[in-house]
């Protein structure tokens, strides 16, 4: 049976990242022969969820005696917790500029490398009920807009988006993460949420995706890295191989990721 995954509480990825430091990490021998056992705390993106969900029990299936553990969040977040001492083995943001945070830090184990790329798309409720077909319909009077803040990767590329369609909007909210964004077009608390591609494609039962040309100029990269104080390094070595190995390509266009 597949085990259910919720997005982990800091505290929650700290226990489980101290508590497989002291039980031997990955470096034990057992995991099906390939050497790799014990829990891999990976920090990922929000956007992440769905995709590396599936990546994870993919890889737990592929090395018998491991646990993947993670902890999503904005990319902005997970990497100060990171700078700041959370145990983890691996991180996937976003946004090269919330992984430099962490590599010009010294906490990297080598050199990130973009493993997708991402869109976003205008996430209204589904059947479109206020026509919106682009960005300028977002700054029509009384539609409420929710995007993400600046310091996060989906809010960057938002700003970048609006910026290029000459569009100035004052949203209603900014989340700190893209689901977030779009949990408050699902909530019906706003009419339209800058999001990425993949979130609105995995909410489909709940919103409509609009699609519009200025996307193409805020195209985000996506890089992994296992960081250099892994708990589990061998694990966290392994996990980002598997990620861009063809099976972990495969989840993550599936899930509506672009190849980098």
């Amino acid at each position: 049976m597949r085990r259910a995954r919720v997005r982990a509480t800091v505290a929650t990825a700290l226990a489980v990242a101290v508590a497989a430091s002291g039980c031997g990490g990955g470096d034990s021998p057992g995991g099906g022969g390939s050497g790799i056992s014990g829990t891999v705390t990976v920090f990922a993106a929000a956007s992440l969820t769905e995709s590396f969900t599936r990546i994870g029990d993919d890889f737990e299936a592929a090395n018998p005696g491991t646990t993947v553990v993670f902890n999503f969040g904005g990319s902005s977040g997970l990497a100060t917790q990171i700078n700041e001492g959370a145990p983890a083995d691996v991180f996937a943001a976003a946004a090269p500029r919330n992984m430099a945070t962490v590599t010009d830090a010294g906490n990297a184990d080598g050199t990130p490398s973009i493993f997708a790329r991402n869109q976003l798309v205008i996430a209204v409720a589904r059947g479109n009920p206020r026509g919106i077909r682009g960005l300028a319909d977002l700054a029509r009077p009384g539609t409420a807009v929710a995007l993400c803040a600046e310091q996060v990767p989906c809010g960057a590329a938002a700003r970048t988006a609006l910026d290029a369609a000459s569009v100035d909007l004052t949203p209603v909210t900014l989340e700190q993460d893209v689901k977030g964004a779009l949990a408050k077009v699902r909530l019906g608390e706003v009419d339209a949420a800058l999001v990425y591609r993949t979130d609105a494609a995995a909410a489909d039962d709940d919103v409509s995706a609009v699609e519009f040309p200025e996307s193409a100029r805020a195209v985000n990269d996506y890089p992994i890295v296992a960081l250099a104080d892994a708990p589990n390094p061998a694990g966290a070595r392994a996990f980002v191989a598997y990620v861009r190995s063809d099976a972990g390509r495969a989840a993550l266009t599936g899930a509506g990721f672009q190849t980098p």
